[in-house]
């Protein structure tokens, strides 16, 4: 029995000694193959080329859609200096109509100003109507507050300046007034009511 026992680890090294070495030879058997290496460098330029490409399609379509904002956008400058001009033009037309009515040189400004807000409006400057509307911090500006019975919290009692947009970009927010909603009577903080 104890030549037995002996002769198992022995056969036990010896077996792992025969995959250690087969282990070697396989891993030394396999030749370098300039086919899959070929290949796979291949995949991966192939990768790089489409990525490549889908960025180029990117920046082509992004260049565009700003070319395109530039000459929608353009005249956005020549339409904000030329507002304050229009508002004191209105004013003015406003004070006439006080004074003259049915003058010609009334109705002669009536028709420039009506000329004037047409051509506006062909290049897409339109006013924002604002008065009974609810207060929008994107086209408004809030000079103050005011408290109201007729208008609900939070919605503009009346405009003082014309707001304008470029079809769908804001050139001036409108100057408003905001209603606070109905006054609140001061509360009595004396003693409770005894019934």
């Amino acid at each position: 029995m104890s030549n037995q026992e002996s002769q198992e680890p022995e056969n036990t090294s010896a077996a792992a000694d025969d995959t250690a070495d087969q282990t070697e030879f396989t891993a030394a058997a396999e030749p370098f193959d300039p086919l899959v290496d070929a290949l796979t460098e291949a995949a991966k330029y192939r990768d790089l080329a489409l990525r490549s490409q889908a960025e180029f399609d990117n920046f082509r379509k992004r260049a565009a859609r700003e070319k395109e904002d530039a000459i929608r956008f353009a005249n956005a400058r020549l339409f904000e200096s030329l507002l304050p001009i229009l508002d004191n033009f209105e004013l003015g037309l406003a004070a006439a109509r006080n004074d003259a009515q049915g003058s010609s040189i009334l109705l002669g400004l009536d028709m420039v100003f009506k000329q004037t807000q047409d051509f506006l409006t062909d290049f897409g400057v339109v006013p924002i109507d604002s008065a009974g509307q609810k207060f929008d911090p994107n086209l408004h500006e809030a000079l103050s507050q005011e408290t109201s019975t007729e208008v609900a919290e939070g919605s503009v009692i009346r405009q003082i300046r014309k707001g304008y947009k470029l079809r769908d970009r804001l050139l001036r927010p409108a100057n408003v007034v905001i209603s606070t909603g109905l006054a609140t009577p001061p509360s009595d903080s004396g003693a409770p009511n005894e019934s």
